[in-house]
C-alpha cells in the first residue's frame, strides 16, 4: 500500500520517478528506450496499483536513483486506477513527474496502418479512428495532470529522443528546460505549446527572390529580415517579455515550458525568431531546446 512507503525529504529528492503515459502510437517505446540509455531503471506496462510499491523498492535500493515506467491502456482494467495511485504517491511524499506523449489523429492513424498493430481498444470499437477518439477521452484526466506534454506528430524518432534527453537528462536538474518550437499556422497549432507568438506580421522572405528555398537559419534570410527595423524592435520586446514571464512560470512549479513561434508556413520568420529567442535564453542561463516542426515542408 502507498501508506507503507517511508520517505524523508532527502530520499524524495534523490529518487527521480518519471511516469510515461499517453496515446497509443505516440512513441512510448522510443521514449522508454531513451530513458534506459540515460541510466534510468525502466519498467514497461506497469499496473498503476504497483507504482507505490515500485517506488518503495527503488528507495530501498540505494543504487537506483532514477526510475522510468510506462503505464497505458495495455493494462486493461488495471489502468483505470492510474490517477488515484499517482495521488497516493503524492500523499506518501513521493512525486512522479508525468510525461504525456500525444499526437494528432492523422499521425496516429498513419502509424497504426504502417505497423499493422492493433489499437488496444480496437476489439471494442472496431475502427482505428474510433479507438483513438475513445482513448483520447479516457486519458483527459491524466493529460491534465501531466508535467510535460510532447506532441510527436511531426517529430522524427531522433528528434523525440533528443527532446527527452534535453528534458530529463542529467543537466535538467540545473534548471527548467524551455523548448522553442517554430511552426506554420497553415499546418495547425502544435498540441503541446504553453505560449504562442504569432510572427506573421514581420516582413516575409518568402516573396523575396532567392530566399524562398532557404529557411530562417540561413544568413541571407537573417540579413533580409534584420534590414527591417520592425524585426529587431519586435525581438527586443519579446526578450523583455520572456525575461519577465518565464521566472513566474517557474515559480508556479513549471519545470518544462514549450514556447511556440508561428508564421504562415513555418520556414522563415518563425524559424529565425525561435532561434533568436533560444540564443537569448541560453545567455540568460536557461536550458533552451530549439525545434523546427515544419521547416522541411
Amino acid at each position: 500500500m502507498a501508506s507503507s512507503i517511508k520517505s524523508s525529504p532527502r530520499e524524495t529528492r534523490t529518487l527521480q520517478i518519471v511516469l510515461i503515459t499517453g496515446m497509443s502510437g505516440a512513441g512510448r517505446t522510443i521514449v522508454l528506450r531513451r530513458f534506459e540509455d540515460m541510466g534510468f531503471y525502466c519498467v514497461d506496462n506497469l499496473p498503476p496499483a504497483l507504482l507505490p510499491q515500485l517506488a518503495e523498492v527503488c528507495q530501498r535500493e540505494k543504487a537506483v536513483t532514477k526510475v522510468a515506467c510506462v503505464a497505458d491502456l495495455r493494462g486493461g482494467p488495471f489502468f483505470a486506477g492510474l490517477a488515484d495511485n499517482l495521488r497516493k504517491l503524492d500523499e506518501a511524499g513521493l512525486r512522479a513527474c508525468i510525461l504525456f506523449l500525444d499526437a494528432n489523429d492523422e499521425a496516429l492513424v498513419r502509424r497504426f496502418k504502417e505497423t499493422r498493430r492493433r489499437h488496444p481498444l480496437f476489439n471494442r470499437r472496431r475502427g482505428i479512428l474510433e479507438s483513438i477518439k475513445a482513448e483520447r477521452d479516457m486519458l483527459k484526466e491524466v493529460r491534465a495532470m501531466a508535467d510535460k506534454v510532447i506532441d510527436t506528430s511531426a517529430l522524427l524518432p531522433k528528434d523525440l529522443r533528443s527532446e527527452v534527453a534535453a528534458s530529463f537528462g542529467d543537466k535538467h536538474v540545473e534548471g527548467p528546460t524551455i523548448t522553442l518550437r517554430s511552426f506554420g499556422f497553415k499546418y495547425g497549432l502544435p498540441l503541446d505549446v504553453d505560449i504562442v507568438f504569432d510572427v506573421r506580421h514581420l516582413v516575409n522572405p518568402h516573396w523575396e527572390p532567392g530566399l524562398r528555398e532557404l529557411d530562417g537559419r540561413s544568413p541571407e534570410v537573417a540579413a533580409f529580415m534584420d534590414r527591417d527595423p520592425a524585426t529587431l524592435e519586435y525581438l527586443e520586446k519579446l526578450y523583455d517579455l520572456v525575461k519577465f514571464s518565464i521566472p513566474r512560470h517557474i515559480a508556479e512549479g513549471r519545470a518544462y515550458l514549450t514556447v511556440g513561434v508561428g508564421c504562415t508556413g513555418g520556414q522563415h520568420r518563425s524559424v529565425l525568431v525561435a532561434e533568436r529567442i533560444g540564443a537569448f535564453l541560453e545567455k540568460e542561463g536557461y536550458r533552451a531546446v530549439v525545434q523546427h516542426r515544419d521547416v522541411s515542408k
